[in-house]
């Protein structure tokens, strides 16, 4: 697997190879980075969320819009989990890299063609502009410092390229407000007496918001912080709202329907439901047209 990697790799950087990925060393390791890797580095649930997550043809269709044809293409999956994106986009890349920090989930993503790399995503390991698409897909709520991971992503794309994030709560959407911040505190005490949510387990529901570090009221993230990291790198930035119903038509500015609880918070948050303010995500397609930036 080195040797694969060895072309994109900067100079001087020690790393061990693994069995099934290649582990660069993490100098930090905080609460947030700790949660994914167990919660992501648990099979069962690796397995779950490949399974289940990112995998409709809505989703298919607006990342096919969104980063194109990925045939001999240097691609860099940031935050790839066990590999969904590639899992359901499918294609021919010259060079599929993919970064995490939880092993179970880079031994699933090297089976379906990743050549996985454990990493910090705030100080990868590689050289600047190696990658024509750079992508980020529910990946960036789940960094403490968001700004510094999005940037770091930006480093590696070419003059030409194009960086794609999605799937990562926007937050005015998820700043509720009044009643609407009642029904969500409702909503989390209702989920402590049954024990669980959504997840099989209690325990998998406190790692997996555990993990989930910018998914709550008051976080997320804005069109303003796509545009002031990266167009002073030299990038075109749009920004897409949207909710999770609709593929490629994100990309002709339409948003789709929430689901009626959401739609529900955002009535009670005083705040219209159909604003594009209200979309539960922000896509950020961003091409990179400065070659000196």
């Amino acid at each position: 697997m080195h040797s694969q990697l060895a072309p994109f790799l900067k100079d001087g950087v020690t790393f061990t190879e693994r069995d099934s990925y290649v582990e660069f060393p993490i100098l930090r390791q905080s609460e947030g980075l700790k949660a994914n890797a167990y919660y992501f580095g648990n099979a069962e649930w690796a397995e779950e969320y490949l399974t289940y997550c990112h995998r409709s043809d809505t989703f298919k269709s607006r990342w096919e819009a969104a980063s194109g044809d990925w045939t001999d293409k240097v691609v860099v999956d940031i935050g790839c989990g066990p590999g969904n994106v590639y899992a359901t986009l499918q294609g021919k890349p010259k060079q599929l890299i993919g970064v995490d920090v939880a092993p179970k989930s880079l031994e699933l993503a090297g089976k379906l063609g990743y050549t996985p790399v454990l990493a910090d995503a705030n100080n990868l390991p590689f050289k600047s502009a190696i990658a024509d698409v750079v992508v980020l897909n529910a990946a960036l709520h789940h960094c403490e410092n968001m700004d510094s991971v999005l940037k770091e992503a930006a480093r590696l794309v070419k003059p030409g390229g194009v960086l794609v994030t999605d799937h990562d709560p926007q937050h005015s959407a998820w700043n509720y407000k009044g009643l609407g911040k009642l029904l969500w505190n409702l909503r989390l005490v209702y989920y402590r007496l049954i024990g669980y949510s959504f997840h099989k387990t209690s325990d998998q529901q406190k790692w997996g918001l555990a993990c989930e570090i910018h998914h709550q009221p008051g976080h997320g993230v804005t069109r303003e912080m796509f545009e002031s990291v990266l167009e002073p790198h030299g990038f075109e930035v749009k920004v897409y709202p949207h909710n999770h119903d609709l593929g490629r038509e994100v990309l002709e500015g339409k948003t789709g329907k929430a689901e009626f609880k959401y739609r529900l918070g955002h009535v009670l948050s005083g705040r219209n439901p159909s604003s594009p303010n209200s979309a539960l995500t922000l896509m950020c397609v961003a091409k990179k047209v400065n070659p000196i930036a």
